[in-house]
C-alpha cells in the first residue's frame, strides 16, 4: 500500500508544479542589469587594512553594497590587480529582498556579480530553498548550482528528508527572467525517487504569473465517476491570461476555460466549459459566464454579467454554483450626491422544471432616474423620480404570455422638525403618475393611466438612559398617520407578487416592492425601537410594530402578514454579546398569537472555531410556496484541530418533508510546503432532470512554490 500511496501522492504533487519546456530567452531588462554592474561598490567592516602585496582585507561584520545587492561575510580580501574578492563565511547575499544566497566561502569579482561559491544555498522570498555543493555566478544574471536539492519544506539538521524535494545534477537560475532550469531532475517524496525529468523549467517563487500547470484536483461523483481536473495557466501578457481546465473521467470529456483581461478603464472575465458526457449522450453541454465593468467617463459606469447554460441540470452535475435561475444583465449607471441614474437590460433563464421558460417575464428593461433638491423657500427636501420598466414573455398565449410596459413619474416633499419637547416630527407629501401598456391579456385594458397622491405625518420620541454599569439604552416610540389614493386599480400584479413586512418598510406608504402595485387606503402605524449598548461590546436591538388600514388590499399574499385591515405584529431583534456571538430573529405574529412567518439566524466565532446557522419557517401560501409549508434549517461550521488541520462542514435539512437536502464535509492539512484538501458532499433532492448524487474531491498543492497559502503559515518543528 505504501508504494501505491506514494505513486498517487507524487502524481498529484507533480501536476501542481508549473512545468514547461526547457528554454532560455534574453529580456529587455538586460540593460538594467548592465547598469547595476557599472555602479560603484561600497565596503564596510570592523577592521580594514592593506597587506604588503597590495591586497585590501576587511574583517568582522563585513558588508558590501552595489545597487540593490547587499553582501555580508566574516572576512573579505580584495585583490586590486585582479579585481577579485575572496570571502569566508558565513556569507549572505541579498537581492532586492526577494532572493537570498548563502555560502560557506566564495570567490567573486569586484561587482559581486560573478564568481564561485561553495556550500551554496539560495532562498526565494523566504519560502523555497536550493541547496548545492557549489554555485557559479555569471554575467550578474545567472547562478548555476551543482548537485542540487530544492524544496519549500522546512529542512531539519538531523538528516530527516523533507516531505518532497527535487534533486538535480545541475540547476541554473536566470535572475532576469526569474526562471529555474533543472537538468537531470528527480522528484522525490520522503527521499524516495518517483519521477525523473531530463530537463525541467520552473518559474522561481518571486514570479507572480507564469505559464504552467496549476493545482490539480481529483473529483468523484456517483454520476460521472472518478476524474481528474488539471488547470493549465497561459500568461498571454501583463494584463491578460487564459486558464484551460481539462476534466476527464470515464463518463465525461470536459474542457473548462477562464479568460481575464484588465484594461485601462475596466476589466472582463469569461468562464465556461464545453462537455460531452454519458449523462446526455450525443449532446453538446456546457455553460458560459461573462462579467466585466468599465468606466465611461463623467462618472458613468458600464457593467455586464452574462450567464447561460445548455440545460437545467448541467451546473448541478458538475458541482458549479447551484442557481435555480440565471440572471444576465447589462447596465449603465451614474451615482452622485444628488442624482442617481441607472438603465439596463435583464434576461432570466429558469432552471426549474416546474417553471416553463416561455411563461416567465424573461426579457426586462429598466430605467431609473432620481434627483434631489433642497428649496430654501419651503425648506426640507424635494425628490423627483422617473422610472421606466418593461418585461416580455416569449409566449403569445392570452394571460400566460402577458407583456407590460410602464412609465412612472414621482414627486415627493419631505421635511423634519425637532420640537422643544424632543419629539421628532416628519412630514411627507407626494404624488405619482403611472402609465401602463398591457398586451396579450384580455382581462385588462391595453392602456391604463393612474395617479396616486399620498401624505404622511410621523412622530418619534427618542429617549436615552444611562445605566450605572456604563451601558446606554435608547427607546423610540413611533406613530404615523398616512393616506394614499389610487385612481385606477385595473392593472395586473406582475412585479410585486412577493411582499416582505420588515423594519425597513414599517412606516412606508407602500409596502409593495415595485411601482405596479400601490397601497390604497388611510393607514395608522404604531411601533417602538429599543437598543442597548454596553462598553464590553454587548449590543441588543429590538423592533415591534403593526399597521392598521381602512380597507384591505387583496394583492397582499397570505404569508406577507399584511392582509386584512390590521397587519400581523412585526417582531424583530438582534443580539451581539461581544465575544463572537451574533443572533438575529424576525417574525410575524397573527391575531391568534401564532406565527405566519419566522426567521432565525445565529453565528458564533471564537479563535479556531466557528458555527453559523439559520432557520426559516413559512406557513402554506398558494402564492409564495405553492401551498406547501417551508421549514428549513441550514448549518455551517469550521474547527481548526491544530496549526495544520482544519475541518469544515455544512448541512441543510427540510423539516416539512422530513428529509435532508444537502450535506458536506471537508478536511484540509497544510504546512509550509504542502496543502491537502479532501471534500465529500451529498445532494439528496431530485427533480425530473437532476438525480441525487454524492461527490468526493481531492487536491494537493505545493504551497510556498506553485501557490501561496492564505492565512498564517506554520512550519514543521524539528524537535
Amino acid at each position: 500500500m505504501r508504494p501505491l500511496f506514494l505513486l498517487l501522492l507524487s502524481s498529484a504533487l507533480l501536476l501542481s508544479l508549473p512545468l514547461a519546456v526547457l528554454a532560455q530567452s534574453d529580456g529587455p531588462e538586460a540593460d538594467q542589469t548592465s547598469a547595476e554592474q557599472d555602479q560603484p561598490a561600497l565596503l564596510v567592516a570592523d577592521t580594514i587594512y592593506i597587506t604588503k602585496d597590495n591586497k585590501l582585507v576587511a574583517e568582522g561584520n563585513v558588508e558590501a553594497y552595489q545597487g540593490d545587492v547587499k553582501l555580508t561575510a566574516q572576512s573579505v580580501t580584495y585583490d586590486r590587480e585582479t579585481g577579485s574578492l575572496s570571502l569566508t563565511g558565513p556569507i549572505r547575499i541579498d537581492q532586492a529582498g526577494e532572493t537570498t544566497l548563502l555560502a560557506d566561502s566564495a570567490e567573486l569579482d569586484d561587482g559581486i556579480q560573478n564568481g564561485l561559491l561553495t556550500g551554496a544555498r539560495m532562498v526565494f522570498d523566504q519560502q523555497v530553498q536550493i541547496a548545492s555543493v557549489q554555485a557559479t555566478r555569471a554575467a550578474g544574471r545567472y547562478t548555476q548550482f551543482s548537485k542540487v536539492a530544492a524544496t519549500s519544506c522546512h529542512v531539519c539538521a538531523d538528516g530527516r528528508p523533507p516531505l518532497w524535494q527535487i534533486r538535480a545534477r545541475k540547476v541554473t537560475h536566470d535572475q532576469l527572467e526569474r526562471q529555474l532550469y533543472f537538468e537531470g531532475a528527480q522528484f522525490r517524496i520522503l527521499d524516495l525517487p518517483v519521477f525523473y525529468f531530463p530537463v525541467l523549467r520552473l518559474p522561481d517563487p518571486t514570479l507572480e504569473r507564469a505559464t504552467g500547470f496549476l493545482v490539480p484536483s481529483i473529483r468523484t461523483t456517483t454520476q460521472l465517476g472518478t476524474g481528474v481536473q488539471i488547470p493549465y495557466f497561459i500568461r498571454i501578457g501583463d494584463h491578460k491570461d487564459l486558464t484551460l481546465t481539462p476534466y476527464v473521467s470515464p463518463k465525461t470529456r470536459t474542457l473548462g476555460y477562464r479568460y481575464r483581461q484588465a484594461f485601462k478603464r475596466g476589466d472582463i472575465r469569461i468562464r465556461g466549459a464545453h462537455t460531452r458526457d454519458d449523462l446526455q449522450e450525443n449532446q453538446d453541454r456546457g455553460y458560459f459566464f461573462a462579467d466585466g465593468r468599465f468606466s465611461l467617463g463623467n462618472d458613468f459606469k458600464l457593467k455586464f454579467d452574462i450567464r447561460t447554460t445548455s440545460d437545467n441540470s448541467y451546473l448541478a452535475d458538475y458541482g458549479l454554483p447551484n442557481f435555480d435561475r440565471l440572471r444576465s444583465e447589462i447596465s449603465v449607471e451614474r451615482i452622485k450626491r444628488d442624482t442617481a441614474f441607472k438603465t439596463g437590460f435583464i434576461h432570466y433563464k429558469s432552471l426549474r422544471d416546474s417553471e416553463p421558460q416561455d411563461e416567465i417575464p424573461s426579457r426586462v428593461f429598466d430605467l431609473n432616474y432620481r434627483k434631489r433638491y433642497f428649496p430654501k423657500s419651503v425648506g426640507g427636501e424635494v425628490r423627483l423620480a422617473f422610472i421606466g420598466h418593461a418585461h416580455q414573455r416569449t409566449s403569445d398565449e392570452n394571460i400566460i404570455g402577458r407583456d407590460i410596459a410602464r412609465a412612472t413619474f414621482d414627486a415627493e416633499w419631505l421635511r423634519s422638525w425637532t420640537l422643544a419637547t424632543g419629539i421628532r416630527a416628519d412630514a411627507r407629501l407626494g404624488a405619482s403618475v403611472d402609465t401602463f401598456n398591457i398586451k396579450d391579456d384580455d382581462d385588462f385594458p391595453n392602456n391604463v393611466t393612474r395617479s396616486t397622491p399620498r401624505a404622511a405625518f410621523t412622530l418619534r420620541y427618542p429617549m436615552i438612559r444611562r445605566e450605572q454599569s456604563g451601558a446606554t439604552q435608547y427607546l423610540e416610540p413611533i406613530a404615523q398617520i398616512g393616506w394614499a389614493h389610487v385612481t385606477n386599480t385595473d392593472v395586473p400584479n406582475d412585479e410585486s407578487t412577493f411582499q416582505e413586512f420588515d423594519q425597513g418598510n414599517l412606516v412606508s406608504l407602500s409596502r409593495f416592492p415595485a411601482e405596479d402595485e400601490r397601497e390604497d387606503s388611510a393607514t395608522a402605524v404604531f411601533g417602538v425601537n429599543w437598543a442597548r449598548y454596553h462598553p464590553n461590546g454587548m449590543e441588543a436591538l429590538a423592533t415591534v410594530g403593526q399597521v392598521f388600514r381602512t380597507k384591505a388590499n387583496p394583492n397582499f399574499t397570505l404569508s406577507s402578514g399584511l392582509q386584512g385591515t390590521s397587519s400581523d405584529i412585526l417582531l424583530a431583534g438582534q443580539l451581539r454579546n461581544g465575544n463572537g456571538l451574533t443572533v438575529a430573529a424576525r417574525g410575524l405574529l397573527s391575531g391568534d398569537l401564532s406565527f405566519t412567518k419566522a426567521e432565525f439566524r445565529a453565528a458564533w466565532a471564537q479563535g479556531d472555531t466557528g458555527v453559523s446557522g439559520s432557520y426559516v419557517w413559512l406557513e402554506p401560501d398558494p402564492a409564495e410556496t405553492g401551498g406547501d409549508e417551508i421549514s428549513e434549517l441550514l448549518l455551517t461550521g469550521r474547527y481548526r484541530i491544530d496549526e495544520n488541520w482544519l475541518t469544515r462542514a455544512n448541512a441543510r435539512y427540510d423539516f416539512s418533508a422530513s428529509e435532508p437536502i444537502r450535506a458536506g464535509f471537508a478536511v484540509t492539512y497544510s504546512n509550509e510546503c504542502v496543502e491537502f484538501n479532501v471534500t465529500v458532499s451529498r445532494r439528496f433532492t431530485s427533480t425530473s432532470s437532476i438525480d441525487p448524487s454524492t461527490e468526493f474531491g481531492f487536491s494537493v498543492a505545493l504551497t510556498g512554490y506553485s501557490v501561496d497559502s492564505d492565512g498564517e503559515k506554520y512550519k514543521k518543528r524539528c524537535s
